[in-house]
């Protein structure tokens, strides 16, 4: 049973707050970032050589919005020298299995998808 300040969850929704999870997910920064850090922590320099394109910025903008949402975690380490590691959280354990089946599917069928496009593009050419 709902509360009185509770909404019925409902992503096709304009103003429903699952339709903001969608949209901050849905980057493909952040499913990157998040598919990298699955196994094991890594530091900021580690992630942005890893992920090829990524600039700095949008590194660090990514990485501030997943902690903030509670899926990714930032520790600092005050040894000799400043070091910071980044790593997945309890709370994006399930998120990170559907991640796993898109990035799978994703490298499986990639050409697939390419002739498609080919394909596509080819016969709505031949129609202008």
């Amino acid at each position: 049973m709902k509360k009185n300040n509770e909404i019925e969850a409902n992503v096709f929704i304009k103003v429903c707050p699952s339709r903001d999870v969608i949209s901050r997910l849905s980057g493909k920064w952040t499913i990157l970032i998040l598919a990298l850090l699955k196994d094991s922590p890594k530091r900021f320099n580690q992630i942005k050589k890893e992920i090829e394109g990524i600039s700095q910025k949008v590194l660090t903008e990514n990485l501030r919005s997943l902690e903030r949402d509670g899926l990714v975690s930032r520790k600092v380490y005050t040894q000799s020298t400043l070091r910071v590691e980044y790593n997945t959280t309890s709370e994006s354990k399930e998120l990170l299995k559907i991640i796993k089946q898109l990035t799978n599917w994703s490298e499986q069928n990639w050409l697939k998808l390419k002739r498609n496009n080919e394909l596509h593009d080819a016969n709505n050419s031949r129609s202008l």
